[in-house]
């Protein structure tokens, strides 16, 4: 099968698909994803939801937290076809109980269902693509994964907004577990038959990881709902960023919390940046439709530019990334995102014109355009054959905390401040100083055994 599935390709008969499936899956949740930042704004006027507003986001990256580590122990004991099945219909299942919930709580547990399926399902495709392709067409593969991430965030937020001008919100979440069904069957009905398993599947114990995991997860609800403890906000907070801190340790390299050069920096960097911009990103259109009136549609457009300075920052890092360096990128990239927010916050401040945050929004894509393709090559690079799957499962994970815990923590501050003219500078203050402290572990990357990076990594 080696050469001559190699030379047919992943659009060839024998590969088409599962291909088109796999891309159709990666495509859908990178769409709901980005359309969920459009249209919460509405969603959350609709069920009277401000309160939780930040935990349907941050509460799908913590559940998604328990997906990956699940799913990803299962595939290594059993295949990946089980796994897959399970993580599909909990992706859907949480985006139907989200489109038919009543209340703002229902649709936040449509979403913690949700999460768990996206961590799981992501985990479990690239174990597909390492059982059914061969090694000379997963770069292929991965291309295409990675066009389908990009064209939802040029298209997904104006897409959003005009289904929930012209139809109704709900069907953002709907639609999508539609059309989930429809690509999973294009996998399901070629992988029925593929022998998936391997002949020595892993027997590790797995439970002090699932632990941990589940631990993470429940600290970042436990800060997305400390506003609801009253008084006591602040120690639900202290509680919960402990519990974060102590259970996510053993899911991550050696010294990723004190920014120990080389891997544990790319880990750490890549969780702050990840918080500074996701937990910012969500209130930009709130922003726009809060005060300045935007429709969804509108509003949407905003975040389009952000995608297409990703985009093109992004193919600049795949070509010429080795050539500038590993400590300019940090710097260069983590200047862009903080003037992002600044730009963003002082126009929520001084009520500048809408289009200095759209504008400056774009610098935020552009800074992080350059460095999330950059910290994914530099954690191949530090990485052997033996700890591959360890080192990119703690990259992805320390992503999600990252932003979870950012997100719950800036919607804590913006319950408080809300109606005072001082929530949404704040939010966008906080974004500002997990920016900066980007620098820390951004100019001790160091060098792994990187080589130019491959156009297949530029977007991942």
């Amino acid at each position: 099968m080696s050469e001559t599935a190699t030379l047919e390709g992943i659009w060839s008969p024998r590969h088409v698909w599962v291909t088109a499936g796999a891309v159709a899956l990666i495509f859908l949740a990178a769409m709901q994803a980005l359309a969920v930042t459009t249209v919460m704004p509405v969603v959350s006027d609709d069920l009277d939801g401000a309160a939780l507003y930040a935990v349907a986001f941050s509460g799908t990256l913590a559940t998604s937290v328990i997906g990956m580590v699940a799913v990803g122990a299962w595939c290594d004991r059993s295949g990946p076809r089980a796994p897959l099945y399970a993580s599909v219909a909990l992706f859907t299942l949480g985006l139907v109980l989200a489109g038919l919930a009543p209340t703002m709580p229902a649709l936040v547990a449509g979403r913690l269902i949700q999460g768990l399926g996206t961590g799981g399902q992501t985990v479990a495709l690239y174990v597909v693509v390492a059982r059914v392709y061969p090694p000379a067409l997963h770069g292929r593969v991965f291309a295409a994964f990675s066009a389908a991430w990009v064209v939802p965030s040029l298209i997904g937020p104006f897409l959003a907004g005009a289904v929930t001008e012209l139809l109704h919100w709900r069907w953002v979440f709907l639609g999508v577990a539609a059309l989930t069904v429809v690509a999973f069957a294009m996998v399901a009905l070629r992988l029925h038959h593929t022998p998936l398993h391997t002949d020595e599947p892993s027997t590790g114990r797995i439970g002090a990881r699932m632990a941990c995991a589940v631990a993470v997860a429940a600290g970042a609800l436990g800060l997305s709902l400390a506003g609801e403890a009253g008084g006591a906000a602040w120690a639900v907070v202290a509680a919960s960023g402990l519990a974060i801190v102590l259970a996510a340790r053993p899911l991550l390299p050696r010294g990723t919390l004190v920014a120990r050069r080389g891997l544990p920096s790319v880990v750490l960097m890549r969780g702050l940046i990840a918080g500074a911009l996701f937990g910012a990103e969500i209130y930009v259109p709130y922003l726009l439709i809060d005060d300045y009136g935007f429709s969804p549609t509108w509003a949407g457009l905003g975040l389009t530019a952000a995608a297409l300075a990703w985009a093109a920052a992004a193919d600049v890092q795949g070509r010429f990334g080795d050539r500038i360096g590993n400590a300019r990128i940090s710097v260069t990239g983590v200047t862009l995102l903080a003037l992002a927010t600044v730009s963003v916050g002082a126009t929520a401040w001084w009520q500048l014109p809408p289009a200095v945050a759209i504008a400056g929004w774009a610098l935020a894509g552009a800074g992080m355009g350059l460095m999330y393709p950059r910290l994914t090559v530099l954690t191949l690079a530090y990485s052997t054959p033996q700890n591959q799957g360890f080192n990119s499962a703690a990259l992805s994970i320390f992503d999600a905390i990252g932003a979870a815990a950012t997100i719950a923590l800036m919607g804590l501050v913006f319950t408080a401040l809300h109606g005072s003219g001082l929530a949404f500078p704040a939010v966008f203050a906080v974004a500002l100083v997990l920016a900066l402290l980007a620098l820390v572990p951004g100019l001790r990357l160091g060098h792994g055994h990187e080589k130019a990076t491959p156009r297949s990594a530029a977007y991942t």
